[in-house]
């Protein structure tokens, strides 16, 4: 499928890979479809097939119908209908499913079919005169933005299928930016494609890997001159001065996270990957919360547990995870994007996801249509579950979420092996050694259980390398090979058996996972363990709503038990808390019936501890001389935070009272 480089092989024989002069990668993305979901992993793909990703073309028609201008209509002719598609292509050909491919393909083809002799492709402008359609952005049809969404759909699709035609046409049009960025640079229509160029730039790498085409190189080079200076920030202690009026727009932030180490394989200067990490601790120490996300709603927006995360922030970062994972070999991503997938991702869409949350707040204990403490409040609909409510942006982009964590749960490594980079059940056949395919079926009930069963079923004995990761937060992490415990060396926290295989090896990878605390925002208590965030169980009251200004229903939610419970501080200690595994995990465990596992310990209700603005009042601070808390001491239990809609993730502590 893949035809060679001009440039000197490196790394990888079997996949696009890194070539001179760009660095070479410890890991590489295997092809579309390479890896297949199982278990839960498979339902939540389903349940995108049934719900809005397979459906937003009839669901929101007005945007990603026939009339798009991404379809040759006078419709949206912005990011939303490339948004869609980014997420419908890879959920496509992971599912093997021929009417989702037929509906990709026919924004695949209308973008190919209709590029310009001069090497621009997609809409093209509409007359000034002519009338928008309300809620489109008509006016930015020549924006560079929108092109970068749709390159990441062409190269999805490309590594699915072989379509040389995406490879021509990535050529051309990268030989028009060329030409044409020195006169109009990526911000001459919207400042957008200046925050988000990492995105093309990514994809202007990948073609090199393919083609060898010098002129790549220079348009790298140039891209990211004129991107924004994502290094500098993260770099200026400027997140941290800015408390809490950053002007920095959170799916900006998200983007550009990965900017600096995508530019990083050409420059080759160390710089570029210390300050993501950097950034991402200031963004941590004055906008994050326990979930591994920030205020954000739009712009950053400080610490506040009640503070609003937006939907496209945590599908964006997760896509910037998958991307910088394979370039750095870092674990400390891998553990950082399961954190966004299994604690984030789940809670902000429905069961059955025919509907979303704008913003999620990390203390939420009420959804109600009334205005909130956001920099955007979207007329007191953006916590709503709806599908146009708060901005209809998320609708379109958080189809990408669980198809691209899927794709990127195993990689092919720089020693023609495989890698198991980020845990959940799935199963993946691949090319390793000296070109023999190979597959493992990987069988778990992780992020809830803490063992990890691989089975090599391949009939043929093939001698290569199998990587596993051992997380950051894993301590004493077990591995057996049929049965007989080995020992290993875990350099970067990468275990690595390196054996001949046969058919029927099983590997058994035991994690055990320790409570982990942490204090937050008003020295607020944060609780892990492995790589789940645990959240109070709320009973919850959903409540349709239907109002003349959205053209569906959408759903409020109201506590049906208390929520305002503080945590001693003599119980933070992990003997106070018990663990309550099911034996059985759901295919649908994201919802509090559900919810696999259970903690259980102590807490007091503060009564003065109120409701403010639809949300939780400002977190009591124990002050000296202590307030008394006269309630009594009750059991409470926590569930994982993708179980929860209603919730309280970051517990006051209440110190110990004075005689």
């Amino acid at each position: 499928m893949f035809f060679a480089v001009s440039a000197k092989q490196q790394g990888n024989k079997h996949y696009i890979t890194n070539q001179a002069p760009l660095i070479e990668q410890p890991y590489t993305a295997l092809p579309l479809g390479t890896i297949k979901p199982k278990g839960m992993l498979q339902k939540m793909l389903e349940i995108q097939r049934d719900g809005l990703t397979g459906n937003l073309d009839d669901v929101y028609e007005v945007v990603c119908g026939d009339n798009n201008g991404w379809l040759g209509g006078t419709g949206d002719g912005w990011e939303r209908g490339p948004y869609w598609v980014d997420g419908l292509v890879p959920l496509a050909y992971l599912l093997d499913d021929p009417q989702l491919k037929a509906k990709a393909q026919n924004w695949v083809d209308w973008s190919i079919e209709n590029q310009q002799s001069n090497g621009y492709f997609g809409p093209q402008p509409l007359p000034e005169d002519y009338e928008k359609i309300p809620g489109t952005q008509q006016g930015m049809r020549e924006d560079w933005w929108p092109k970068m969404v749709m390159l990441k759909v062409l190269q999805q699709y490309y590594t699915a299928t072989g379509d040389e035609r995406v490879i021509e046409l990535m050529t051309r049009y990268f030989k028009y930016q060329l030409e044409t960025l020195p006169e109009k640079e990526l911000d001459f229509v919207t400042y957008w494609a200046n925050r988000r160029g990492g995105d093309n730039l990514q994809i202007v790498y990948w073609l090199y890997n393919i083609t060898g085409d010098k002129f790549l190189l220079e348009l790298g080079e140039l891209l990211h001159e004129q991107t924004y200076d994502w290094t500098e920030l993260f770099t200026n202690n400027s997140l941290r001065k800015a408390n809490p009026y950053a002007s920095v727009h959170c799916v900006n932030l998200a983007q550009g996270l990965k900017e600096p180490v995508i530019y990083y394989q050409q420059s080759k200067d160390s710089k570029y990957v210390d300050a993501v990490k950097e950034g991402l601790a200031a963004v941590r120490d004055v906008h994050g919360f326990v979930t591994g996300m920030y205020g954000g709603d739009e712009a950053l927006h400080g610490n506040d547990p009640t503070q609003g995360s937006e939907f496209c922030s945590a599908v964006e970062m997760m896509y910037s995870f998958e991307g910088i994972l394979p370039i750095t070999g870092d674990v400390y991503y891998a553990d950082y994007l399961e954190k966004i997938a299994y604690n984030v991702l789940p809670t902000q869409h429905t069961d059955d996801f025919m509907r979303r949350q704008y913003y999620q707040q990390t203390n939420q204990v009420l959804i109600t249509h009334e205005p909130k403490n956001f920099d955007c409040d979207y007329h007191g609909s953006a916590t709503l579950f709806g599908t146009t409510t708060g901005y209809p942006c998320c609708l379109a982009n958080m189809h990408q979420g669980w198809p691209k964590f899927v794709q990127n749960m195993w990689y092919a490594t720089a020693d023609n092996g495989l890698a198991a980079l980020v845990y959940g059940p799935s199963e993946v056949k691949a090319k390793v050694a000296e070109g023999a395919e190979v597959e493992f079926l990987e069988e778990t009930a992780y992020p809830f259980k803490e063992d990890i069963k691989f089975t090599y079923k391949t009939s043929k004995t093939v001698k290569f390398p199998l990587h596993l990761r051992i997380p950051l937060w894993c301590k004493n992490a077990e591995l057996k090979v049929n049965g007989k415990a080995v020992d290993f060396s875990s350099e970067n926290n990468i275990a690595v058996l390196d054996r001949a295989w046969k058919q029927g090896d099983v590997v058994e990878l035991y994690l055990p996972m320790e409570l982990r605390f942490s204090r937050w925002y008003e020295r607020s208590l944060g609780i892990e363990r492995g790589p789940l965030v645990y959240a109070l169980k709320i009973e919850e009251d959903w409540r349709s709503v239907k109002i003349d200004k959205y053209t569906d229903t959408y759903y409020e939610v109201y506590p049906e038990t208390p929520w305002n419970y503080g945590i001693q501080r003599r119980t933070i200690k992990p003997e106070k808390f018990e663990v309550v595994v099911a034996d059985k995990v759901a295919n649908m465990p994201w919802n509090p019936e559900n919810a696999p596992i259970m903690l259980k310990t102590t807490g007091k209700q503060i009564p003065f501890w109120k409701l403010y603005n639809g949300s939780t009042g400002k977190i009591p601070l124990s002050p000296h001389p202590l307030r008394k808390v006269e309630t009594p001491e009750e059991e409470i239990t926590l569930i994982p935070y993708g179980c929860t809609t209603l919730r309280i993730a970051q517990f006051p502590v209440i110190e110990r009272q004075l005689k």
